[in-house]
């Protein structure tokens, strides 16, 4: 090991490396990685990777290796006086340890101890010459001490602490915290160490020495040991103790009918006596519990069978819910579809909606123009009344009053005309907002006695409804109704027929029309006696065929319903 000097001027041992596994001669052993000290060169320093290898180096000053010959003065640190660890030479031409210049420096203005001559830190630089004479000097073994008469160059040092046999090192098994020199350790592990490998001696385990007698004392499965009930065994091994405890006659047992009943407790040695005594005991108390079973078999069987009674209900419960949720599915589907239909119908409606405000917009400013000419109008008036003396001035209002009406004619015309389409367009947007895309029509006839009497008077013979439509692509349809009847049910029936109308889409469908027609008259009473009739349309009749007209030929029952059996409002 080096030897250095602390902070404190104290000297103190620095380990190089702990074993040397090529003495380690039938052991295997594990060597612990070597202790590095601290790096005394200089960040960047050439020498610094070499001192990490050699890991020798004094904390603190020179070497205090035992040189063989006395080394010369040039050597010598000026401040420490020892030899010179990572020489720094100075502008005045003195050395010292690298160390050493450091403390020197660290003072406020410091001065060379030589000469005292102030020092600059960029002045000072490393000696490698010197460096390299020191470590071809040849010194005596740092194990001298303890034996070893080797002699060697300083730089050596190292590799020869790593192989000495004489170098104090710690004990390789880590927990022992023993030293000795290297040579001793083969001997130390064979038997000084406390932490040596051991075997137990019963089952052949390996373990630590310190933990082999508790082994044996706890664990060891081959280790003979007494029965703790005190019996006849005197020595078993702990592996067949559990085992013994079974079979031990003076061990405490529950009788085995104890699950029937029994519940005597004894030695395992009066067990039989106790079992030939009883036996009369434990085969009434097998059969009570035998019956006892029979009885909960019977009755988990009778449990069983009423639950099979309700199994096939339950299986059809099952059915018909499957069916129902199965028919709710459909009609969340239909519902889905009718909302998406009314989705594009009321994007239709919304496009329509902004021609009206567009309608509207336009005509607002037709009459403020109207009405900014009709006070036009009477000013020119007022003006005319003022001038009826002249007849110059008389003439030139004429003409102008002519010109305002002629041009207030005109507006009035196209206002007129702007009215008529708003009339038009708002009807049609009623007959959109009301009409039905799913091919059936709920017609309520309101203020019905006044077009009864209407009707009777021969004032309006039929009426019509909104049309409705098959789907938003479908066939466009209305119904028509004579409250007084019609043909040969006039005067006595009320008639209701089925009327197919020209629609957009006619092109792209299916003629004749071929769909079931239903009509019904719906009883709005507390009663719900709902009237009503089907049939199949003719495809012969042209009332089915495809409309050339705005509508086709009406086809229903003209004797739909009695007249005594309508109501009056």
């Amino acid at each position: 090991m080096s030897v250095g000097r602390s902070a404190e001027g104290r000297e103190v041992q620095i380990p190089l490396q702990q074993a040397a596994p090529s003495l380690a001669p039938p052991l295997s052993l594990a060597v612990p990685p070597p202790i590095r000290t601290a790096n005394p060169w200089s960040p960047g320093d050439a020498g610094a990777a070499q001192g990490k290898r050699l890991g020798f180096l004094p904390l603190h000053g020179g070497f205090r290796d035992h040189f063989v010959e006395t080394p010369d003065a040039k050597y010598c640190c000026e401040s420490c006086r020892l030899v010179l660890c990572q020489p720094r030479q100075t502008e005045c031409g003195h050395r010292f340890c690298q160390t050493c210049i450091a403390d020197i420096l660290s003072r406020p203005n410091p001065v060379c101890p030589a000469d005292l001559e102030p020092l600059f830190k960029d002045k000072i630089f490393r000696d490698v010459c010197c460096h390299r004479e020191i470590m071809s000097l040849k010194v005596f073994c740092r194990s001298e001490a303890g034996g070893c008469q080797e002699i060697m160059s300083l730089q050596q040092v190292p590799d020869h602490l790593n192989v000495c046999l004489f170098f104090e090192v710690p004990c390789p098994l880590g927990k022992c915290k023993e030293r000795m020199m290297r040579k001793e350790i083969p001997e130390h592990l064979s038997w000084k160490c406390k932490f040596r490998e051991s075997t137990c001696e019963f089952c052949m385990s390996k373990m630590a020495l310190t933990e082999l007698q508790k082994h044996k004392e706890t664990v060891c499965p081959a280790f003979p040991v007494s029965c703790p009930n005190h019996c006849s065994y005197t020595s078993l091994l702990r592996s067949e103790l559990s085992g013994h405890q079974q079979d031990c006659p003076k061990a405490q047992v529950s009788c085995p009918f104890l699950r029937f009943g029994c519940s005597y407790k004894g030695l395992n040695q009066d067990m039989r006596e106790h079992e030939s005594t009883f036996a009369a005991e434990h085969l009434r108390l097998m059969a009570a519990r035998n019956t006892s079973l029979e009885t909960k078999v019977e009755d988990v069987k009778a449990e069983l069978l009423e639950r099979y009674k309700v199994l096939p209900g339950l299986s059809s419960r099952l059915s018909e819910l499957e069916s129902h949720n199965e028919e709710l599915r459909e009609k969340n589907r239909q519902v889905e579809q009718k909302v998406a239909a009314m989705q594009k119908l009321m994007s239709s409606h919304s496009e329509k909606l902004l021609e009206v405000e567009l309608e509207l917009r336009s005509l607002r400013l037709l009459r403020d123009e109207v009405e900014g000419l009709r006070g036009a109008l009477e000013g020119v008036r007022t003006r005319l009344s003022a001038l009826e003396g002249g007849r110059g001035g008389a003439s030139s209002a004429t003409h102008t009053l002519a010109s305002l009406e002629t041009q207030l004619n005109r507006h009035d015309d196209m206002l007129s005309v702007h009215e008529i389409r708003l009339a038009d367009m708002d009807l049609r947007f009623q007959v959109l907002e009301t009409a039905s895309f799913n091919g059936t029509l709920i017609w309520k006839i309101r203020d019905y006695k006044r077009r009864k009497q209407e009707a009777v008077a021969s004032k309006t013979l039929s009426l019509y409804s909104q049309p409705f439509y098959t789907g938003y692509f479908g066939y466009k349809m209305c119904a028509r109704v004579y409250l007084n009847g019609d043909g040969m049910g006039k005067g006595t029936h009320l008639s209701l027929f089925f009327v197919v109308m020209r629609g957009e889409y006619d092109a792209l469908l299916p003629w004749p029309f071929k769909q079931k027609v239903t009509l019904m008259l719906m009883d709005q009473g507390p009663s719900r006696k709902h009237l009503g009739d089907a049939f199949k349309p003719d495809p012969n009749s042209s009332s089915f065929r495809r409309p050339v007209a705005e509508m086709n030929i009406a086809s229903g029952y003209g004797h739909c319903l009695p007249k005594h059996d309508l109501p009056n409002h």
